[in-house]
């Protein structure tokens, strides 16, 4: 048998899932469907802006506060 006959005989052997393959066209094309919902525009409003904000407050406002290396039994953590 020729190597181009049987490469043409072997070549779709293996059927794909159709959902898994709308799924994986859907995950690649997924800015194609995106919109503007007030639901999208809060979430992304609450992790782009509030989360790492309230993380930077609390960062700042305990800075230096604690020491939790070479400390006794009895000792506070709280340096002030």
């Amino acid at each position: 048998m020729r190597p181009s006959l049987l490469r043409m005989a072997h070549a779709n052997t293996l059927h794909m899932d159709p959902a898994l393959v709308r799924y994986a066209n859907m995950n690649v094309k997924r800015h194609e469907y995106f919109r503007w919902t007030p639901r999208t525009a809060w979430l992304t409003f609450t992790y782009v802006v509030a989360i790492p904000s309230s993380l930077l407050y609390l960062a700042y406002r305990t800075d230096g506060k604690y020491d939790l290396r070479g400390k006794w039994r009895g000792d506070t953590v709280a340096e002030f």
